[in-house]
């Protein structure tokens, strides 16, 4: 009767993600002044807390479950979950077609670090789906249509051209292992095939994690109903899915290379870390948890593989495979410190930046002695947590990287981080951002705090002080006492 009520309320979500999916989006229509609008994301923001609350009540319904039937049902909940949310196109992001438009770039035997998809020189290579024709208005005009489109001017030539790409004046930021991976995707389908083949293979990713989280958790004797953290999560279903970060491939190696680790296999473990690194870079803060017993072959195989599979690229391209990455730092405010909402409400200004690296640099060291090697997950969540809030990324696929860690460590405290981050879709307004910041940093703290228990939190208070706290209430307690 319970997997059956399970399955129901699985149904319910799933129907309600296929339903954010077709009827609701983020963009604007390709004759506005903004190519993303939140005005009215009002509908898609209550039903995404809606489809949010559902997950919940399908969590906890499945925590009552016998351990063959909750790993069968979380594992057919992912692939459900995940074929509904490529129902529609891209709803919240269209990096995809910059992935896509990468892919094909390189298929066709060019460097995506050379030129700019506004470059006249990859004329020949633009789909017509990335790059719809201009249409010329009775003026005489020529403008854009649809949504997902923007009206930009062509690189030398500044004729008027249309692109589903977001910044289409600047060279790809993403390393080469990313750079491999839409190489890949784009091989296996013909070039007039839109957005669903990166959430097919997103798809995939989704199911990989989850059957690696389901064998992990089984194997290590602890609740397999965890796994479906990840695996029914909302926002990997959207993110994974629907609008296909790469992020999600990022997540997948980290998790693997933890796994490897974990089991000894220190060497294919840090080319699993060196290959998730070479995805994202953000990867890099998997790392501490995974040093703490011969660190060095873990750092010299992710390094070798980092810089292998950077290689063909800098041969071709040169120092050009930096890409966007430092346009993309000062564009976002991290170059200055300049650009960390919850930092800021204690350190103001260009000491931001200085304070947000203590933090991480303490966290990591923290990180590095406490965690046993054969059990990293949760020093992994710490880490990637720490930095997700005091780093405060405006967009909540970065925090792709931490659901894994959390599935692997049931620490559900630390969803509420990824609701922080998620609410910056919706509501831009850095006031709002703060308090979601501040709001997860107490929600985190707080569980953390139950989940120590009495003596876990006297430990937390120094010997000396807790000698002194009981002598006096000895002395207070006393016989002569009133």
């Amino acid at each position: 009767m319970r997997t059956a009520l399970t399955a129901l309320v699985l149904a319910v979500m799933a129907a309600l993600t296929g339903w954010s999916v077709v009827a609701f989006d983020l963009f604007g229509d390709a004759d506005d002044e903004a190519f993303f609008r939140r005005e009215g994301a009002a509908p898609l923001f209550w039903l995404v807390v809606v489809i949010w609350v559902v997950f919940g009540a399908a969590v906890l319904l499945v925590r009552k479950l016998p351990a063959r039937s909750a790993a069968a049902l979380i594992i057919l909940g992912s692939v459900g979950l995940g074929a509904v949310a490529m129902a529609g196109p891209p709803n919240t992001s269209t990096d995809s077609a910059r992935y896509a438009w990468d892919g094909i770039v390189q298929n066709a035997g060019e460097s995506p670090y050379r030129y700019t998809p506004a470059d006249p020189e990859l004329r020949d290579l633009r789909p017509d789906w990335l790059y719809p024709k201009t249409v010329v208005g009775s003026d005489g005009a020529a403008t854009c249509e649809g949504t997902r489109i923007m009206g930009v001017r062509e690189e030398e030539t500044h004729e008027p051209m249309c692109t589903a790409l977001n910044r289409p004046k600047v060279p790809t930021i993403y390393p080469p292992m990313a750079e491999l991976f839409f190489a890949g995707v784009r091989a296996v389908v013909p070039v007039t095939a839109e957005y669903w083949a990166f959430q097919a293979a997103g798809l995939l990713m989704m199911t990989a994690v989850t059957l690696l989280l389901v064998r992990a958790l089984r194997k290590r004797g602890k609740p397999v109903w965890w796994a479906a953290l990840w695996a029914w999560c909302p926002l990997v279903a959207s993110e994974v899915v629907t609008n296909s970060h790469v992020d999600a491939l990022g997540a997948l190696l980290a998790l693997a290379a933890s796994l490897l680790v974990a089991g000894g296999m220190r060497w294919r473990g840090g080319i699993a870390l060196g290959a998730a690194i070479a995805t994202k870079l953000i990867p890099v803060i998997a790392a501490p948890a995974l040093l703490r017993k011969q660190p060095w072959k873990v750092i010299t195989a992710a390094v070798v593989t980092f810089a292998l599979l950077y290689v063909p690229y800098v041969l071709s391209t040169g120092i050009a495979v930096l890409g966007y990455l430092p346009g993309y730092l000062q564009e976002e405010g991290y170059d200055d410190g300049g650009r960390f909402p919850l930092i800021e409400l204690v350190v103001p200004g260009q000491y931001g930046l200085i304070a947000v690296a203590l933090i991480l640099a303490v966290t990591a060291g923290l990180v590095w002695w406490k965690t046993d090697p054969a059990d990293p997950w949760l020093g992994q969540v710490v880490m990637i947590g720490v930095t997700l809030l005091a780093v405060s990324p405006r967009y909540p696929w970065y925090a792709l990287l931490l659901i894994p860690f959390i599935a692997m460590t049931g620490r559900g405290e630390w969803f509420a981080v990824v609701a922080a981050l998620a609410l910056r879709l919706f509501a831009p307004d850095e006031w709002a951002w703060q308090i979601a910041l501040v709001t997860a940093l107490v929600i985190v703290v707080a569980g953390s705090l139950v989940r120590l228990g009495p003596e876990g939190r006297a430990r937390l208070v120094p010997a000396r002080l807790r000698r002194r706290l009981g002598r006096g209430r000895v002395s207070a307690g006393g016989p002569d006492a009133d």
